[in-house]
């Protein structure tokens, strides 16, 4: 029988030899590839609208080819910054690398811009009816048009951003990851990193949950000025680009038109997101009894229900097998699709410093089977966290016949098959234990349902009112006065909330990397609640439209692809279904 191993991931899929000669000799390849691109369709576009669907076709695969070499070569570098965010050499390639891909863009990007502000809406229309699994991502661009600006300018910004808000969010990761934090533990004082001691916050001590925070807020508080003024020089790039230059609407809708979604959709996800807060605010109230507290503190979100045992660890390889295990039950397709990502050793699971915080699914090519990194500590909740990851890897492979261009799913979509993986093996878990032990899994469930939904709905709700208090000139202490009241509004009389938690907001790496993602989060979870459901009421039968549904990978419209399978994500009663579907959970927690 396979046992797993903690370990690094095999890069070699990538790179093989990653000496400064092998990547010279790919970086030229490349290069020649988008040069003979461009001198033979640029001027061929330009003096010809009427270009035939089938030289069109060839100019598309063209752009297939040299987008996923550069990918693969981007991959590699990007995995091996995360791998260690403190290695120079790491640094150092994956900067030249982002510089050689924006100048790869910058090549690329005349037809773009013909694509989007030259030809005619007639021999658009004509192209896109003959451009099979292309026609989505066609007219997505199309749809950026207005958004675009000369070739000129677009080459300028292309080129900028590598030296301007890339390196903002590289110095901020830099910074961050290196942080190391000292908190006392049963009496000894500890140096760790912020994976281990995220680890804590769900201790059974109070005392230790609140030294946890302490030592990371006090962290964040300390360096705010730093990291401060890196997150709002990242919102004011994006707002003199976004909205000053390209006349975006606001902040949000730069996401939703990335994310090929409507901002009446989004609208509607953050309104019924915001008023269902309530279910989490009586989730609390249960839980601090079920704890013996008269009240949670905020210390206390997170906090184990109380059991003689000691919390339940895992090991790395019996993690594996469960979530194995759950994915086979429902199909054994997608099974295998994860046992791949084992077999070729493309995840990093074992605990390093410098390593980048947290956990992530990579697709460089939807050739290549992806690559995940874990911090696995063996907590129950690392186990959800391998079945997440491994479901993004699930959609990345069932996907992995679409085009570079259109197989990954825009991000609401993209954290569905995450969500519906954590919700087999919550499933598959409930039936192998007792009635204690269901309601401690139960419990962290719930915990979850808030921290993917209701605190990411929050989260979003944060970044809105930041975005506009950063355009008007602020400070720190404005925004995390701002988001202490963001955290009193979802937590109402529930929990109390100490005024050192009004600097978290500059803990969550999201809000730099990635503005506005993470109403992703509640989406997927509440669109992955529904399709659970289905699958419940169905059996198996409903696991090929499920695969369906992962295998459009992103080249259909979201709110066109979901009302094929019968779903509504417009309308409020669609978001209302999953958090009734919470509430019976919360019901369920209390019959226990």
């Amino acid at each position: 029988m396979v046992r797993y191993e903690l370990g690094k991931w095999n890069l070699d899929e990538l790179v093989k030899n990653p000496t400064r000669t092998v990547f010279d000799k790919k970086l030229s390849k490349i290069e020649n590839s988008a040069k003979k691109f461009e001198k033979t369709y640029k001027n061929l576009l330009r003096q010809n609208a009427n270009i035939s669907s089938t030289k069109f076709f060839n100019l598309l695969h063209s752009i297939e080819i040299i987008s996923e070499k550069s990918s693969i070569i981007g991959g590699y570098a990007s995995l091996c910054y995360s791998e260690n965010t403190q290695s120079d050499e790491a640094t150092s390639l994956l900067t030249r690398i982002t510089k050689f891909a924006s100048d790869i863009e910058n090549r690329l990007l005349f037809f773009d811009l013909w694509w989007k502000r030259e030809i005619d809406e007639k021999n658009a229309k004509r192209l896109i009816k003959t451009a099979g699994q292309y026609s989505e991502y066609l007219k997505h661009k199309r749809l950026l048009a207005k958004y675009s600006l000369s070739e000129p300018e677009e080459k300028i910004i292309n080129t900028l951003d590598v030296t301007g808000a890339s390196a903002l969010v590289k110095l901020y990761d830099k910074i961050t990851n290196a942080f190391v934090y000292t908190v006392t533990v049963n009496g000894k004082k500890k140096t760790m990193n912020r994976e281990q001691l995220t680890s804590l916050v769900r201790n059974k001590s109070g005392k230790i949950r609140e030294a946890a925070y302490k030592s990371l807020l006090s962290k964040y508080n300390t360096n705010k000025g730093v990291t401060g003024e890196i997150y709002q020089n990242l919102v004011l790039n994006l707002r003199d680009e976004g909205i000053g230059m390209r006349g975006f609407s606001s902040p949000i809708t730069i996401r939703n038109i990335s994310n090929n979604i409507d901002d009446k959709t989004i609208e509607t996800l953050l309104y019924v997101c915001k008023k269902n807060s309530k279910i989490f605010q009586k989730y609390f109230t249960k839980k601090a009894k079920l704890l013996g507290m008269k009240k949670l503190r905020r210390y206390d979100l997170y906090a184990p229900k109380k059991s003689k045992s000691n919390e339940k660890t895992y090991s790395y390889d019996k993690s594996i097998k469960l979530v194995l295990e759950s994915l086979s039950k429902f199909s054994p397709i997608l099974s295998d699709y994860a046992k791949n990502v084992f077999r070729q050793r493309h995840v990093d699971s074992a605990l390093r410093h410098g390593k980048a915080s947290g956990a992530f699914c990579s697709t460089p090519s939807p050739k290549i089977t992806p690559y995940v990194l874990l911090n696995f500590t063996g907590k129950s909740r690392d186990v959800f966290t391998l079945a997440h990851e491994i479901g993004h890897a699930i959609h990345s492979v069932s996907a992995s016949n679409k085009s570079i261009l259109v197989s990954e799913a825009s991000l609401p979509l993209a954290e569905t098959a995450s969500t519906f993986s954590e919700m087999l093996l919550y499933d598959n878990l409930s039936m192998m234990v007792g009635d204690q032990e269901k309601k401690i899994i139960l419990s962290e469930k719930i915990d979850d349902f808030y921290a993917t939904i209701g605190r990411q709905s929050f989260f979003t709700l944060f970044e809105i009112e930041a975005h506009k208090q950063i355009a008007n000139s602020t400070t720190v202490d404005e925004l995390s006065k701002t988001y202490l009241q963001n955290l009193n509004q979802q937590f109402g009389n529930s929990v109390k909330v100490s005024e050192n938690f009004g600097i978290e907001w500059s803990c969550i790496p999201h809000f730099h990397h990635a503005p506005f993602y993470c109403y992703a989060y509640a989406f997927g979870n509440l669109l992955a609640l529904s399709l659970f459901q289905r699958y419940k009421k169905e059996g198996k039968s409903f696991a090929p439209e499920y695969i369906g549904i992962l295998s459009s990978g992103g080249s259909k419209k979201p709110e066109k692809l979901l009302a094929e399978f019968g779903i509504d994500i417009t309308k409020s009663r669609f978001w209302q279904d999953g958090f009734d579907y919470i509430q019976d959970k919360v019901k369920e927690l209390s019959s226990l």
